[in-house]
């Protein structure tokens, strides 16, 4: 069978870290000349993490990834390793323009036998959604280049580059490749996954040509890549798919594709195969995450455990109020980083229930993390009693309400500052989108593992991750969201039912609806009206979040970019 062997590395690579990420490829390269690959693919800007952003903008930075870049070359042997890095091709043309800016190019290297054979790069830069490439990156001027690996035309390019249908991997076809090779750093959202083989599939089919796909894995910053690699043939037939949310090296001896025309301009890489040798089975592909819960369980698991390790903590502390947000995040971080590394604590009030500190312990107890119980209605009553001149003469109400969260969010960051633990924020996307949560109280802390979820979806996840055994206390579940910031609150007080919040939040925060547009759908005006100031007026307190995991398409944070200062209310 005419086929090339074809190494795939979907890598857990740190932005900034070029020494780790050197050593994580230069292993992988060591590991591909053991398995007689004739090609190894690598992510997209493997050498610099992604997004590496403004550090683009620092010319040592830039110099640094180049030296990696050198150093792996050296070890490069009969294997072609693809490996994605910043090149540096100067300023732009605009003498007006900031020379800084977009002075380097998302490339790939083709790295064969101690040298650079070959570099490509990436045409299509992504400008939309957390995607703000065209800021730093001068797009690439060859589409239809390829390159001769053992003999083999193949075409080589980058995320981007293949989503577009008359895009680079389709000139490169149309030159004479056989074969398409393709780097990414695709972030997930849900249903990007099957969109994604969607899209390879038709490429495929299109060109007659196997399609090979290498992603990132792991999370940065908001962002998580599931890594999700996949090998097409030419009929658009998926042949492997590689884990989610999990390092993984495969090797598929991929069938090749008739070329649509003679071979155009070939760049040569080797002329000669390492040894004749038959095809190797096809390996079994990784099962998928199934139902759509676990793979957003997953991602939250991912997302946490990567942003706690990676910037240097061990452990993290959470305020437990007995309630189901703070749950399920206890849950995923007990998932994420081990039961030893989560510390729980309660805080009641003079309005908290028996029930709910109770059910707190019950859910640490399932857990087996430390609980502790540290009572601050003394220090609400200081609060009070101090406040209380320029206080007089008023109604108790929200200030009062909130004062006890803000000294919540004060014990757990001095928890944090004393032992070093980092603090998960537990507020759900719902109540961020409304602004039914309180800065520098409940918002205070290092990362927010629920800041992408709606609450009806928190509750989904909560089943599904009882579906295994039940360490989220049924009592949780069950009882009616409040704050208990106050005698006998629900959140029903403030809020709309939240199956009914959500989908109008769905529509103007998600999928950009205008009030109308929603109203047209069938919901009520008035409440329609309602939702939509209250997104837009909170808007400063979520610039002041904490960053959180991004599973949606449209995300706080990166995605949704409206100004803090704005008089724009749709009528």
């Amino acid at each position: 069978m005419d086929f090339l062997r074809v190494a795939g590395a979907q890598l857990n690579l740190v932005v900034g870290d070029l020494e780790g990420n050197h050593d994580r490829i230069a292993s992988a390269m060591a590991w591909a000349e053991d398995e007689s690959a004739d090609v190894l693919l690598l992510p997209e800007l493997a050498i610099t993490g992604y997004p590496p952003e403004d550090l683009l903008i620092r010319p040592a930075f830039v110099q640094a990834n180049l030296d990696v870049l050198g150093r792996l070359a050296v070890l490069a042997g009969d294997v072609v390793t693809v490996v994605g890095f910043a090149d540096r091709v100067g300023p732009v043309a605009d003498p007006l323009e900031d020379a800084a800016f977009r002075c380097v190019a998302n490339a790939a290297a083709l790295l064969q036998r101690g040298e650079i054979r070959g570099v490509y790069h990436k045409l299509l830069l992504p400008n939309y959604g957390v995607f703000d490439e065209d800021r730093y990156f001068v797009p690439g001027r060859e589409p239809a280049r390829i390159w001769d690996v053992g003999g083999v035309p193949v075409g080589v390019s980058i995320c981007e580059d293949i989503w577009i249908p008359d895009g680079p991997p389709t000139h490169q076809a149309a030159a004479g490749a056989r074969i398409l090779l393709n780097i990414n750093a695709s972030p997930y959202h849900t249903d990007k996954a099957e969109e994604r083989a969607d899209l390879l599939a038709g490429q495929a089919a299109r060109s007659g040509l196997p399609v090979v796909y290498v992603n990132l894995v792991g999370g940065q910053d908001e962002l998580v890549f599931e890594g999700d690699s996949m090998v097409l043939d030419g009929s658009g037939e998926l042949l492997y798919r590689a884990a989610e949310f999990r390092e993984e090296r495969f090797v598929v001896d991929t069938p090749l594709g008739a070329p649509l025309a003679p071979t155009g301009a070939v760049v040569t890489v080797r002329h000669d195969r390492l040894v004749e040798r038959p095809a190797r089975p096809i390996p079994a592909s990784v099962p998928r995450l199934e139902p759509e819960e676990s793979e957003i369980y997953e991602a939250l698991v991912t997302g946490l455990r990567d942003y706690v390790r990676k910037n240097g903590f061990t452990q993290v502390v959470i305020g437990l109020s007995g309630g189901i947000d703070s749950a399920l995040s206890a849950a995923v971080a007990v998932d994420a980083l081990g039961s030893e590394a989560v510390w729980g604590v309660a805080m009641p009030t003079r309005f908290s229930s028996e029930g709910s500190v109770v059910d707190a312990g019950d859910l640490a107890q399932r857990l087996g993390i430390r609980f502790d119980i540290i009572q601050i209605d003394d220090t609400f009553a200081e609060f009070l009693s101090s406040l209380g001149p320029v206080f007089a003469g008023t109604e108790f109400g929200v200030a009062e309400e909130n004062l006890q969260a803000r000294i919540r969010g004060s014990i757990v960051m001095a928890l944090s500052n004393k032992f070093g633990h980092m603090v998960v924020t537990t507020g759900n996307k719902s109540e961020v989108a409304v602004g039914y949560a309180t800065l520098y109280g409940d918002m205070a802390g290092g990362y927010s593992v629920l800041k992408d979820v709606f609450k009806t979806l928190v509750y989904r996840l909560a089943e599904w991750r009882n579906a295994a055994g039940e360490v989220i206390p049924r009592s949780i579940i069950d009882k009616p969201p409040s704050a208990e910031l106050r005698p006998d609150q629900k959140d029903s007080d403030s809020l709309p039912p939240y199956d009914l919040l959500d989908e109008i939040l769905t529509r103007y925060v998600e999928q950009d609806r205008s009030v109308q547009e929603i109203v047209n759908a069938g919901f009520d005006a008035d409440l329609v009206g309602r939702v939509a100031g209250l997104v837009d007026r909170n808007e400063y307190k979520r610039r002041q979040a904490a960053p959180g995991v991004r599973i949606t398409r449209k995300a706080f944070g990166k995605d949704r970019r409206l100004p803090i200062t704005n008089r724009y209310r749709e009528a």
